[in-house]
């Protein structure tokens, strides 16, 4: 099936990855940012989504068969990102509205579904894992569940099928992004690599100890094309990981030994990503500076609250992909590898030495 797509966020992690992959299937693909990013046979489209009627006027003339939503706007509360991230989704809906192309809508949100927002993240009754989609809402406000529910009124209306995603922490490229742990830990490695400090789990006991699995944003690109282009797809919510699960005791060795580090062994004490490298900005900008580095702002590489985030939770979390491994998609993606992959591009690109 080739057909025309617009994807949201397309400079992000997910977006990048998903209009890469559209492009080589022969999609016509437009890429819609705030800032765009240059991607071989991607069309920018340059929006802010909370403003209304310049995403209106943005999106005049498009019209896409499927449409593909990887991006949000982080807040200071809650109520902030629920109040911001649904108007963004709803005025890209009532922007596409008028050219009645649109047949499917996919939206990217993540296992925060079952594990709550960042106010209340892990805590209070959360379900049993492997977290599985019949699991209902938490009782509790969500950015996810408003987004979701304008995603549901606006195919209620104009008449699309929809799909929603929940990735665990993705994996993959993108500068600037707020979410972004493959490249945090990178980055944290070559810091430690070269200051000689040791590279230490910042995490917890149950996550170094307990099982878990990721999402590579390639993998996540895959089922959503699957799930735009499979009938049996429409109207569901899938989560998306890689097909493996693993222990950060064995893993957080495995990115050790890439970057040509020791791991320091881990003693059970939680010491987050935002406290070690608090004051590595100017570090950073010198190591930038020697190895002709292409990005010298660590902030704009690393996103250690986020990894904080992930890596300090006090319960295991693993996810259930049966749904979709019925339905057909059976794509796989070793974690291990996933990591590997994004370093050498990370070092490809020059934004690691």
């Amino acid at each position: 099936m080739a057909a025309t797509a617009l994807v949201v966020g397309a400079s992000g992690i997910v977006g990048s990855a998903t209009a890469g992959l559209l492009v080589e299937q022969g999609w016509t693909v437009h890429g819609l940012a705030r800032r765009p990013v240059d991607q071989a046979g991607v069309t920018p489209v340059v929006a802010d989504l909370q403003d209304v009627a310049g995403t209106a006027a943005a999106l005049s003339g498009l019209r896409p068969d499927a449409v593909f939503i990887t991006t949000w706007l982080r807040q200071d509360t809650e109520a902030e990102n629920i109040r911001v991230n649904a108007a963004m989704v709803r005025n890209l809906l009532d922007g596409l509205r008028p050219g009645g192309s649109t047949t499917h809508v996919a939206l990217v949100t993540g296992l925060k579904h079952y594990l709550g927002p960042f106010e209340a993240y892990g805590k209070g009754t959360l379900p049993q894992t492997p977290f599985r989609e019949e699991q209902p809402r938490l009782d509790v406000e969500n950015f996810y569940y408003a987004q979701e529910d304008e995603v549901f009124a606006a195919a209620a209306r104009d008449g699309f099928g929809w799909s929603v995603h929940r990735p665990h922490t993705v994996i993959g490229k993108a500068v600037g992004n707020a979410m972004n742990m493959g490249t945090t830990l990178a980055a944290y490695a070559t810091l430690c690599r070269e200051t000689e400090r040791p590279f230490r789990f910042p995490g917890s006991a149950a996550q170094w100890n307990g099982l878990t699995d990721m999402t590579d944003a390639r993998q996540l690109a895959r089922h959503l094309l699957w799930a735009a282009t499979t009938p049996a797809a429409r109207d569901e919510a899938f989560n998306v990981v890689n097909g493996d699960v693993f222990r950060w005791s064995w893993m957080w060795g495995r990115i050790a030994e890439w970057f040509g580090i020791e791991a320091e062994p881990f003693d059970g004490v939680v010491r987050p990503l935002e406290e070690q490298m608090a004051d590595d900005a100017d570090v950073w900008r010198e190591l930038a500076e020697k190895h002709d580095l292409v990005e010298p702002d660590l902030s704009r590489l690393a996103s250690p609250w986020h990894t904080d985030a992930d890596l300090g939770r006090p319960i295991e979390v693993v996810t259930d992909m049966s749904k979709s491994r019925r339905m057909g998609f059976t794509a796989y993606q070793p974690t291990d590898d996933a990591f590997f992959d994004l370093f050498a591009q990370l070092r490809a690109d020059r934004l690691i030495p």
